[in-house]
């Protein structure tokens, strides 16, 4: 019986070919997305670069050509201190200021709303969506009326707690305490993405590491700067770097607060400093040669991130 199976012939190999896909067809299936984001992006970048080397101002716009200038919109945005390093300087610190304060809240937040209860987390959780559902536009009109001059709330509140008169007293004057309420403008309605994507990560992290590290005699901050940290630092890393794009071009929540009552010499970001050198005062040639340096500092801040993502890719 054992020779007879070991006689038989073997059946016949058959060679198992891989349908190979079509090189092309990853591409064609890309095609209407790479289309749309070269119409949507692609051209106004171009446009942006073109018209950074050009006199491009509001006689342009009705027909007349522009003039080739080379690097003239460039050097004279580079040389101005008083101009364009200052708001770019005002505008990195504000940025540390937010990003430092947005991920340390945000963290707070998390590790809260995993010793509460499921009752309080849902409360919290309906608070934070609901701060961060609120456009922005309206959320800087509501806190510009809270600290409004004559009507607002803050100076009504101090002005009974105290029994001074603060009933024309401008918040929005002072540049420091302008930013102190742009601060509280952008923090408000950050802290609920950086406290629920911190809480998503948080909740991945094995009960039985955690119960180890108490039987161990641990204290709470030292798990939490022991474990729960490092499980987390690559979502912070991600936070961090994002948060930093957002604020650095940081917009509506200043301009508005402009608007209500705020100096704008003193209180200007890079992102109101370009809208006014080019749509306030015409000079669009300008206006885009910062753009472009606005995008190459952007560049440089979002490139370390993604720079590691490919090297853990890679591994």
């Amino acid at each position: 019986m054992s020779s007879t199976l070991l006689d038989a012939p073997a059946p016949p190999r058959q060679e198992i070919r891989r349908k190979r896909r079509p090189p092309y067809l990853p591409w064609l299936l890309l095609s209407a997305t790479m289309v749309l984001l070269g119409v949507l992006t692609g051209f106004p970048l171009v446009r942006l670069v073109v018209m950074s080397f050009q006199e491009y101002e509001r006689a342009q716009l009705m027909g007349l050509p522009a003039e080739w200038v080379g690097f003239d919109n460039y050097a004279a945005i580079l040389t101005d201190v008083d101009g364009f390093w200052t708001v770019l300087a005002r505008s990195f610190v504000l940025m540390v200021v937010l990003v430092v304060v947005t991920i340390v809240l945000g963290m707070l937040v998390a590790l809260l709303m995993m010793r509460v209860g499921k009752a309080m987390r849902l409360l919290v959780s309906v608070g934070l969506l609901l701060a961060w559902a609120m456009p922005s536009l309206a959320a800087t009109t509501v806190w510009g009326w809270l600290f409004d001059t004559q009507y607002g709330v803050v100076n009504n509140l101090l002005t009974k707690i105290t029994g001074d008169r603060w009933f024309g007293y401008s918040w929005l004057l002072d540049p420091l305490s302008f930013f102190v309420i742009v601060t509280c403008i952008v923090v408000w309605g950050a802290v609920p993405f950086v406290a629920f994507t911190l809480y998503a990560g948080l909740t991945q992290i094995p009960e039985e590491v955690i119960e180890a590290a108490q039987l161990d005699g641990a204290s709470a901050f030292q798990r939490f700067r022991l474990i729960q940290l490092p499980y987390v630092r690559s979502i912070v890393t991600v936070l961090v770097v994002l948060s930093m794009i957002w604020d650095l071009k940081l917009f509506t929540q200043v301009f508005v607060l402009q608007d209500i009552g705020g100096d704008r010499e003193l209180t200007s970001t890079i992102g109101v400093y370009i809208y006014q050198t080019g749509m306030a005062q015409g000079h669009y040639g300008v206006a885009s040669a910062i753009g472009v340096i606005f995008v190459i500092v952007m560049l440089a801040i979002a490139y370390p991130y993604v720079r590691r993502t490919l090297r853990e890719e890679e591994l």
